[in-house]
């Protein structure tokens, strides 16, 4: 197996719930030494609930491959613990409550005054500054203040997105940021802060409703399985009650649909649907006539005639389908002593594992931390 990109690198992870765990995880994939620091009483995550093998799935998913050692920050040898392992760390990650490690000495300006080679990444709910930075920010919470649910999911009773979306797109961006400090570093032999917020990282997600409110005609409306601005694009039921979502992306596709699908090729040339925009305008009319068609045809008999107009489609599966999906990749990972599958990394690598080293037991690795990153007599944060 080749050698992985991050082999040598020590990440130090003041972490909990979702977005830096999501983070220092795939820094662990990618051959980092991830350590985790948690309460005595652990990471919360581990208790959202207990679907694998009486694990956390949170848990399993996203501290696969650190070590853990048990902190109490509020006592000095501990704190003094937490310095030692400082400053034999390349990158420290942290997502406590807004100020709580400037409090407890361990603010990420003053670390990198001690250590001018170590990267920090804070992640943070609202950012650093502005009225709401002290609000409290959970994902759900998030996808309500940054308009998300206003644009998701069908007319009616607001709904969340069915994953913590805001959590995810956060660890991505500190991944992103972090991995750009390194390469910095290599440059100029000096770390830097990388800082990333929820609200920030949902935000951007919704440059393009956010862009169409302001610029243009108004926000898109909460359409359900359709899209707001192509024509169609959305879901059809077939005559054995299966859906199916498909999608025309442009005048080509949209011909060749009217013509091997509907088996209407004038229906391309009629003046109600004759370019995207006017498909959208005339959507009732359009997905009227689609309907009917698929009305009359089994799934099978609506796959083959996508297939053959090389219409883009997809099904409407379940969870237990993707269980079963012929494209799912997973890996298998030792959890208490059982195998669970889980699914595999979104990117294949030269480097990437057989097998997902487990998440760790609390405080699993203390004692051999403490032995390792030993404490000097008298030494100070």
């Amino acid at each position: 197996m080749a050698s992985k990109p991050l082999e040598g690198i020590t990440v130090l992870a003041l972490e909990q719930a979702v977005a830096a765990p999501y983070c220092s995880s795939r820094l662990a994939d990618a051959g980092a030494r991830v350590i985790k620091i948690e309460r005595a009483e652990g990471d919360f995550a581990r208790g959202y609930d207990s679907a694998v093998h009486g694990e956390s799935s949170y848990f399993v998913w996203i501290n696969r491959g650190k070590e853990s050692i048990a902190l109490d920050l509020r006592s000095e040898e501990d704190r003094a613990q937490l310095s030692a392992l400082v400053a034999s760390a390349d990158v420290f990650i942290q997502n406590l409550a807004p100020g709580a490690t400037t409090r407890l000495g361990f603010g990420s300006a003053t670390l990198r005054e001690q250590h001018p080679r170590l990267i920090t990444c804070d992640i943070s709910g609202y950012g650093e500054s502005g009225p709401l930075h002290e609000l409290k920010a959970y994902d759900l919470l998030v996808q309500a203040e940054s308009g998300l649910v206003a644009v998701s999911g069908a007319p009616g009773p607001w709904g969340r997105i069915g994953v913590s979306i805001c959590d995810i797109t956060a660890g991505m961006n500190a991944l992103i940021g972090i991995q750009q400090a390194l390469i910095q570093r290599e440059r100029t032999g000096r770390g830097s802060g990388v800082k990333v917020s929820l609200f920030d990282s949902a935000a951007e997600l919704m440059t393009v409703p956010y862009l169409q409110a302001r610029y243009g005609a108004g926000a898109p409306d909460r359409v359900g399985l359709k899209h707001p601005s192509i024509a169609p694009y959305g879901a059809f039921t077939c005559s054995d009650g299966r859906e199916l979502v498909l999608s025309i992306q442009n005048e080509r596709e949209w011909a060749s649909f009217c013509e091997r699908v509907l088996l209407r090729p004038d229906v391309a040339s009629d003046v109600r649907f004759a370019s995207n925009t006017v498909r959208t305008s005339n959507r009732a009319d359009l997905e009227s006539l689609i309907r009917d068609v698929f009305a009359g045809l089994t799934y099978a008999q609506a796959v083959d005639r996508l297939t053959e107009a090389q219409t883009a489609y997809g099904a409407i599966n379940s969870v237990h389908d993707l269980i079963q999906h012929p494209q799912l990749r997973t890996r298998p990972m030792n959890v208490r002593g059982l195998v669970a599958q889980v699914p595999a990394t979104p990117y294949a690598t030269e480097w990437d594992d057989s097998v997902f080293v487990q998440a760790p037991g609390i405080d699993e690795h203390g004692d051999a931390l403490r032995r390792e990153f030993e404490v000097v007599s008298g030494a100070s944060i």
